[in-house]
């Protein structure tokens, strides 16, 4: 009797004739449905990209905490960027080299939702952290003498709570409606993740209002912020062109750049991630993919490292960092 393959084991399970009125306890998450061979070639490279995001964003978070010269509101909106980007790359990456490594395509029904709902909650709390530190950098540039009184430790504290509040109160609807749909036949996700629409396409219900619901939500949590975003750039821009002082507009202008291509990276991805998803009738689903796993690698991966390079007290902070660490290994005893 020959023995049956893994792969052709899942998709075993999603045949009509296979279908039942049981209930769902888990799903089986297939990343390229496909083309199953991109998994050995990608898991090295999205290992990497996986260590270089943890390593340099926990490098910034201790760098900023030891350093008493960075405890200022700007680095802690950037430590709040770090800790959001660690979160999403946790609840992503992990379980998508587990399924190229070793086959673990399983994942339980309340790790799936709660994988959704941290995907949908922090991608617009990044937006938010982003629309905040462009209000941070307008009144730097545009109401210097009044920085001091406005972007205060308390205006950092409220902002945070702000951040987190808005996006996971609006946004848990989503995992929520997910949920309550009825499953009971296929099992088998075709993502690497548990992406809302990916799951409610396996439901036996009818998913309109939480496909109407995700795309409002979101659209309004993105959109609001950009426009924000924008209108405080315009601002800056105006003010810095009014600079009458040699060299006053490119120094105004530079403690906005890390900044500007941080927002750059995000946007990018994410709109490369839209565009591909409206045209998915001619963009090939595996592509579709890879370009979600990538939108929560790459921005975590390039964001402490962009800021680390251009940001000369970050840049201090982390070489005194490396040669305290160096003094100590060098005390150690052998």
């Amino acid at each position: 009797m020959q023995v049956k393959s893994p792969q052709f084991r899942i998709y075993l399970m999603t045949s009509p004739s296979n279908y039942s009125t049981a209930p769902v306890s888990e799903f089986l998450l297939i990343c390229f449905p496909n083309y199953q061979s991109w998994q050995h070639w990608l898991s090295l490279p999205l290992s990497l990209l996986f260590l270089l995001a943890m390593g340099a964003n926990a490098t910034l978070l201790i760098t900023i905490r030891l350093e008493a010269s960075l405890h200022e509101p700007v680095y802690y909106l950037l430590s709040l960027l770090s800790l959001l980007d660690m979160v999403l790359c946790l609840t992503v990456i992990p379980k998508v080299l587990a399924i190229f490594w070793f086959d673990l395509r399983s994942i339980s029904f309340s790790a799936c939702f709660l994988q959704m709902f941290i995907m949908n909650s922090f991608l617009p709390m990044e937006s938010c952290t982003f629309m905040v530190m462009a209000y941070d950098r307008y009144v730097a540039i545009c109401h210097p003498l009044r920085y001091p009184s406005i972007i205060t430790h308390q205006f950092v504290a409220k902002a945070s709570v702000f951040i987190v509040t808005r996006n996971a109160l609006l946004t848990a609807p989503i995992p929520l409606l997910t949920a309550r749909l009825r499953y009971c036949g296929k099992n088998v996700i075709e993502n690497c993740i548990c992406a809302n629409l990916s799951v409610s396409r396996l439901s036996c219900d009818n998913f309109t209002l939480n496909r109407i619901y995700q795309f409002v939500v979101g659209w309004t949590l993105l959109g609001s912020d950009f426009i924000l975003i924008f209108f405080s750039y315009t601002f800056i821009l105006r003010a810095v062109l009014r600079f009458k002082a040699e060299g006053a507009a490119v120094k105004a202008l530079s403690t906005c750049g890390s900044h500007f291509i941080l927002i750059l990276f995000f946007s990018t991805i994410l709109l490369v991630v839209v565009l591909t998803n409206v045209a998915r009738k001619r963009v090939p689903m595996d592509i579709l993919i890879l370009l979600n796993v990538l939108h929560h690698l790459i921005p975590p991966a390039l964001n402490p490292i962009v800021y680390g390079f251009r940001t000369k007290e970050l840049k201090q902070g982390c070489q005194k960092l490396l040669q305290r660490g160096l003094r100590i290994h060098r005390r150690a005893p052998l």
